[in-house]
């Protein structure tokens, strides 16, 4: 009799298969195993909590949508850190155009009243930093730096040359250099 594994001790990989069969159960656990990451990545991205909650949620419905397209080709945390990239990319192009709305209209003023403190925080001035460079920088930087993955494996979450990742690292260093110099933090 063939010995059947608790879904504690079941492989992403089998669980991913019953996930893509209908199996909630499988889906659930899943998605408790993968959430942390998630929510890792996307606060990386955003730098607030309750953005990056939003984030986790929306990558979450996505992959309901999604489980049943993943391949295998490659890493499931790759697919789904690129899931989480775009659903954080989306978020900042509607978030952009909401303020551009609200500041058009001049009730940002009468929301925001005093501006946030700064943080002390060196590192999080640094993400900051990361936060603000451009796209393909900011990609690069989060995956390899933020998220610890190699620069091959950073290419194939972003779907570049490995050479390209590690250029777009090289420009974003020296970006950083220069914005944190003129900041005060270098």
């Amino acid at each position: 009799m063939a010995m059947m594994l608790d879904e504690s001790e079941a492989s992403d990989a089998e669980l991913i298969g019953r996930a893509k069969g209908g199996d909630r159960g499988a889906f659930g656990k899943l998605l408790e195993r993968h959430y942390d990451f998630v929510y890792r990545a996307a606060y990386r991205w955003c730098g607030r909590k309750a953005d990056a909650e939003d984030i986790a949620q929306e990558v979450c419905v996505r992959l309901g949508k999604a489980i049943r397209d993943y391949r295998g080709g490659g890493a499931f945390t790759t697919w789904l850190y690129t899931m989480t990239m775009n659903a954080a990319r989306d978020m900042i192009r509607k978030t952009a155009r909401e303020t551009v709305k609200t500041e058009a209209y001049g009730v940002h003023a009468l929301i925001s009243g005093e501006a946030p403190a700064e943080s002390e925080d060196p590192a999080e001035a640094l993400w900051a930093a990361v936060r603000q460079l451009p796209d393909k920088q900011r990609d690069a930087v989060m995956l390899v730096y933020g998220e610890g993955l190699s620069h091959a494996a950073a290419a194939e979450a972003m779907a570049i040359s490995e050479t390209t990742v590690s250029w777009h690292i090289h420009e974003a260093k020296k970006r950083l250099k220069t914005v944190m110099r003129s900041a005060g933090e270098v």
